[in-house]
């Protein structure tokens, strides 16, 4: 919920083994009970606006289908009343109430969704295999993060995964370019790794002459030029 859910690598959805999802979800449920909402000026501030009125627009519609198609667990403070007339902005801008909503399955996200919306799913240890499915089908694949104490757990996860990159037992977000190399892969790619060793040549455009100096009566040369 950082940056009201806004960041590129923000928690989208949450798999929760079935042994432990109850007692996260409840977890869960205190922890959007605790969350401040409001102008992002003010330093007790968790979730502050999103962008503008088609983002709230957008998100409000999202949560209209996931009241119908999923289950609501978990809402954060509504903020209209303190800082918003609802449907417009009020100080600071367009708030939208964090919500956490429980679904069966991941195709059921049609696009990525940038707001204070999080989806639980629920699985058991037999369908991990069904889970790596899913994950690879959306073709999305920028940010994974897997939380377990178990190191053959985490990496079979990272093997069977086609993401950019995926954090183990930390925060997913806050890379830093330069530093910390950054990137998706399939709909979420953007091409080569920020702050990667191979960026700076990928700007670069590779053109390959072969020219048959045989039948001129010299040698056969190769020109390589990258510009």
């Amino acid at each position: 919920f950082q940056s009201a859910g806004q960041r590129c690598s923000a928690l989208r959805v949450l798999y929760l083994q079935e042994d432990i999802a109850a007692t996260v979800i409840d977890m869960l449920r205190g922890a959007l009970g605790e969350l401040s909402v409001g102008d992002p000026l003010q330093w007790s501030t968790d979730v502050g606006p999103v962008i503008d009125r088609d983002a709230r627009q957008m998100l409000e519609r999202h949560a209209q289908r996931m009241d119908k198609e999923g289950r609501l667990l978990a809402t954060g403070p509504d903020p209209r009343g303190a800082c918003a007339a609802a449907g417009d902005a009020g100080p600071g801008g367009y708030f939208v109430t964090p919500r956490v909503y429980e679904i069966k399955r991941l195709d059921q996200l049609q696009h990525e969704v940038f707001g204070p919306i999080l989806h639980v799913i629920r699985y058991r240890v037999a369908e991990l295999a069904e889970v790596l499915r899913a994950i690879r089908d959306s073709r999305y694949g920028l940010t994974l993060g897997v939380h377990s104490r178990i190191d053959g757990f985490a990496r079979e996860i990272f093997a069977h995964t086609r993401v950019g990159n995926t954090y183990i037992n930390r925060n997913m977000v806050g890379a830093v370019v330069g530093v910390n190399p950054f990137g998706g892969q399939g709909l979420s790619g953007t091409g080569p790794k920020a702050g990667g060793p191979y960026y700076l040549p990928r700007f670069a455009t590779e053109k390959t002459r072969t020219d048959n100096m045989v039948a001129r009566g010299g040698n056969a040369q190769l020109f390589t030029l990258r510009e």
